[in-house]
């Protein structure tokens, strides 16, 4: 059946504060099923666990629960799901745990679409053990990156490959199943974070060819944690212990420290919440979250489209990047008016857009010159209106 925004709206109380979120890269609205887990959570999961009596059960259940949701949203093995409290903070545990031989004439390829979790812990890694970073550049047209050219910056020496798989601020996906094909030649470790994507399309490990994927669930209405998957869980035996307990096993090995369980049950109400986003679709909850992810991809691209037509018939505003395939994620210069103000002046309309989100991309493309770049996003709850006042708004200021 069609997307239904109506219903997908009344899930979200916070609508009725008045103002038109088109900011869900600073984080997505969050859902009244999740905003009841975590008080809940916090009420009753307040033990850690480890232990025999009920309280540490019920905390090691809820990392359970948390893991299978993650697995789940992914199409992975929930033995392989690492959970932490950021993306850059697992992504550093991980450069972290890797053997010192891996380091050794090796080289790391990073890419100017990706956000900064994605890239800072790697470059500190290679500064730290000697290792080459390379990097892999936008297309500065269409703000997507060029897969042809992985196969020059992959090599021999490559022990990782860090990669986006949607562009946070222009949308753009990467075909990272042919980054993934240059990195198996050569045994490198591809590690693609998943989380500008994970709201609005279907995610498959396997089928991406991602050794490792990160994820953070307050892009998708979820609390301020991520998760790290590892789409072959025996990879982690040989990554050094990060955690404290020296007890741990499992992906509870690369956790320094176990996450409340307030935050846990968020994370895995948050995963259901998108399952039900198509309130009819029926079985696993694996098939769910397709079904209602492939609702939400066909309505925000509809949506963006009808964004990107509108906004370029104002004369003043300059789309950056044209790629096709998006997520939707829209940045913009406006002629002679820096972003920030543009950004206060949509926020005197009631309008929440970000100005100048830290993005080597933007800069690449040269927004630094008009003054910055203001970036919008779409949720499942954006609607037509919403993006008309965004417009009509604009067009204001010219």
């Amino acid at each position: 059946m069609p997307f239904d925004v109506a219903h997908v709206r009344g899930l979200f109380p916070s609508l009725g504060d008045g103002w038109i979120h088109l900011d869900p890269q600073a984080g997505m609205l969050i859902p009244d099923s999740v905003a009841s887990a975590v008080s809940t959570g916090f009420r009753q999961l307040s033990s850690a666990p480890g232990g025999e009596h009920p309280g540490a059960r019920a905390a090691a259940d809820a990392a359970e629960r948390a893991r299978r949701a993650v697995a789940d949203l992914v199409a992975a093995d929930p033995a392989g799901v690492v959970l932490g409290p950021s993306r850059s903070a697992l992504v550093a545990g991980l450069a972290e745990a890797l053997p010192a031989s891996t380091w050794f004439g090796a080289n790391v390829v990073v890419s100017r679409q990706d956000d900064e979790p994605n890239i800072v812990p790697w470059i500190r890694a290679a500064d730290t053990h000697g290792a080459q970073i390379r990097w892999a550049e936008i297309d500065v047209e269409t703000g997507a990156l060029p897969t042809w050219q992985y196969r020059e910056l992959i090599d021999q020496r490559t022990a990782v490959v860090a990669v986006t798989l949607a562009s946070s601020t222009m949308g753009a996906i990467t075909d990272v199943s042919a980054i993934a094909a240059s990195a198996r030649q050569v045994g490198a470790r591809l590690v693609v974070d998943a989380t500008s994507a994970a709201p609005y399309m279907p995610l498959d490990m396997a089928e991406l060819g991602a050794d490792v994927m990160l994820v953070s669930a307050e892009r998708w209405g979820g609390p301020r944690v991520a998760a790290m998957v590892f789409r072959d869980p025996s990879a982690m035996a040989s990554l050094r212990t990060l955690a404290m307990n020296p007890r741990a096993e499992g992906p509870a090995r690369l956790e320094p420290e176990p996450l409340q369980g307030g935050l846990l049950a968020g994370l895995t109400a948050s995963v259901e919440h998108l399952a039900a986003l198509d309130d009819e679709s029926a079985g696993t909850r694996r098939h769910r979250l397709v079904t209602a992810l492939g609702g939400v991809s066909e309505y925000t691209r509809r949506l963006t489209l009808y964004l990107m037509t509108t906004v370029q018939h104002l004369n003043q505003v300059n789309l950056i990047g044209t790629a096709a395939d998006r997520v939707p994620a829209v940045s913009f210069t406006f002629d002679g008016v820096a972003a920030e103000k543009v950004v206060r002046r949509l926020a005197d309309n009631g309008i929440c857009a970000l100005a100048d989100v830290p993005s080597r991309a933007l800069v690449r493309m040269g927004a630094d010159d008009f003054g910055g770049a203001v970036t919008v996003g779409l949720g499942p709850y954006s609607t037509p209106y919403e993006v008309d006042h965004l417009v009509r708004t604009l067009g204001s200021l010219g």
